[in-house]
């Protein structure tokens, strides 16, 4: 075939145009790809690839070698090379000196077995060896192991130890320096118990009159005591009444607060917190006793300045009491004759203070609201003080079906018959409050009873002690859950220690790690404890939906 060849290609019906192809021919060889044969014509035809010319790598100018493999073929093969030696004889003629020469005789035999059973003796010997010193070392770890457990139950006593003593020396002030309502009913508690000593004693002793002029003697002592402790709450009421309204202003001048989206707290101060700050450092300026003549007056002015913004009945009753204090302190007069008039000052302030129109903070605060008709579904009637009171002043336990009794009443009432303590329980109560918060599994049973019910439950149903150990200390018992999948309720409740409530929380088989009649003995409990409260509509409500979830 030539280079060139001319193509006639047809343009249109009529028309017809001779095109020139230039044949460029491959300088190299086409591989055979395959194809096939027509057997009918004979015609050959085989599959054609690309005529573009493949492109040439570059040079790199570096001699390059190759092989097929990199892998290093190793044969291991000893050898023992040749070593020709002579030895010469005496003989006729030769003389060979024997003085040097070495007498060798064959020693015993050994046998396979004999030496098999000498390697084994041998090897016995060094696991002999290893076997001790592997015994020495879990011997020092188990020495090491018991004086760290030692230590640390030495060091668990005396934390015991420390918390009895500070738990008693707790007592001992709270019964030295009552303050607050616990206090109180320690007291109360303590003179009932003294009472009841002391009447079994003078019942066992005398009889008659002398008897009669014994228990005479007690009820003026027991007056005497209690007097007593009525002086300590007066003196402790005032003190708490003080620090309760600093508090109160306080918490009216803290700034608004809020958690940003990377846990970062942040603070803004207002209008109102800015104006109820003023106002909470003025009432802490007024009511500091024992400071200059002049700070005082200081003080002073600058409280007439503030309450002059409101022109009412209040704050001229204020401006008029700071002038006369200004003009009785100008003549001189001794402070111990200034009490009252300073008192009737801090008082008619607070008043100024507690007021949203002046201090607009103290609105969302106040326990009693600027509109009175928010208070008609909160306000409950005492029975027995016959006062109004708001709902959350009416202790309201399980077995109750009406509001009855305020708090207060019933305190005074505790304090005048019964004088139990109830401190114990409220702890108790207080502790498995938090536990089942910790849960976040929105518990409510815990927060529906008081602690009337878990008094009932402790003492007649757990018998005020702990299930495993049999200790009474109700200062160091705790509450918790039985079956910890399930939220908190009489009937799923262990009374143990701390350290047993530990130990127990961590369990994950209640039947691998209590006897069968250890369980039985929990269930009849958590039967009792249903039975009763089961009584009482609220409780029966859980109850109900309890039995449908486990159903």
């Amino acid at each position: 075939m030539p280079d060139v060849i001319t193509v006639r290609v047809q343009r249109d019906s009529d028309s017809f145009q001779d095109v020139i192809v230039k044949i460029e021919r491959p300088v190299y060889h086409k591989p055979f790809l395959g194809g096939f044969k027509n057997r009918i014509t004979g015609v050959e035809f085989h599959n054609a690839g690309s005529q573009t010319i493949p492109k040439t790598r570059p040079d790199k100018e570096v001699q390059v070698f190759c092989r097929e493999t990199q892998t290093v073929y190793e044969r291991n093969k000893p050898q023992q090379t040749k070593n020709t030696t002579s030895t010469q004889m005496t003989k006729v003629g030769l003389y060979v000196s024997s003085v040097t020469d070495k007498l060798i005789s064959p020693g015993k035999y050994l046998t396979a077995e004999e030496y098999h059973k000498r390697r084994l003796e041998a090897a016995i010997v060094l696991q002999t060896y290893f076997r001790r010193w592997r015994a020495m070392k879990v011997v020092q770890n188990l020495r090491e192991l018991k004086r760290l457990r030692l230590a640390w139950e030495t060091q668990e006593e005396l934390q015991r130890k420390k918390e009895k003593e500070e738990k008693l020396r707790r007592e001992h002030e709270r019964r030295l320096n009552p303050k607050t309502k616990e206090d109180f009913e320690l007291l109360y508690h303590a003179v009932e118990l003294w009472r009841q000593e002391e009447t079994e004693q003078i019942n066992r002793s005398l009889t008659g009159a002398e008897r009669k002029a014994a228990l005479c003697g007690l009820l003026e002592q027991e007056a005497q005591l209690i007097a007593s402790i009525g002086r300590h709450k007066l003196n402790a009421d005032e003190e708490n009444r003080q620090k309760s309204i600093l508090r109160f202003l306080d918490k009216c001048a803290q700034p608004k607060r809020w958690k940003a989206y990377d846990g970062k707290i942040t603070e803004m101060d207002t209008q109102y917190t800015l104006r109820a700050r003023e106002l909470y450092e003025i009432y802490c300026s007024i009511s500091m006793n024992g400071i200059p003549k002049d700070e005082r007056i200081d003080v002073l002015l600058t409280l007439r300045r503030t309450v002059k913004e409101h022109k009412c009945k209040l704050t001229q009753e204020i401006v008029e009491l700071i002038d006369r204090e200004v003009d009785l302190m100008s003549r001189e007069v001794k402070e111990c004759n200034l009490e009252g008039l300073r008192k009737r000052i801090c008082t008619l302030f607070l008043q100024y203070t507690k007021n949203p129109k002046f201090n607009p903070e103290v609105a969302g605060i106040l326990k009693v609201p600027s509109d009175p008709l928010k208070l008609y579904k909160t306000i409950s009637f005492c029975q027995s003080c016959k006062n109004h009171l708001a709902s959350t002043e009416f202790p309201v336990p399980a077995n109750s079906h009406t509001t009855g009794r305020c708090r207060l009443c019933y305190s005074l009432g505790n304090e005048a018959r019964q004088r139990e303590t109830f401190l114990k329980y409220k702890l108790i109560l207080e502790n498995l409050r938090k536990s089942e918060a910790d849960y976040q599994d929105d518990a409510k049973i815990v927060f529906s009873i008081q602690h009337q019910d878990l008094q009932y439950l402790i003492e007649t149903i757990w018998g005020c002690q702990s299930s495993l150990s049999v200790c009474n200390d109700l200062y160091d018992l705790v509450m918790v859950r039985w079956d910890k999948q399930h939220e908190w309720s009489p009937w799923n409740t262990i009374l143990l220690t701390k350290d047993e409530a530990n130990a127990h929380l961590k369990l994950h088989s209640l039947e691998k790690a209590y006897e069968a009649t250890f369980i039985d003995g929990i269930k009849e409990k958590h039967i009792r404890a249903k039975n009763y409260f089961a009584q009482f509509p609220v409780m029966a409500s859980f109850l109900h939906s309890d039995n449908q979830a486990n159903a």
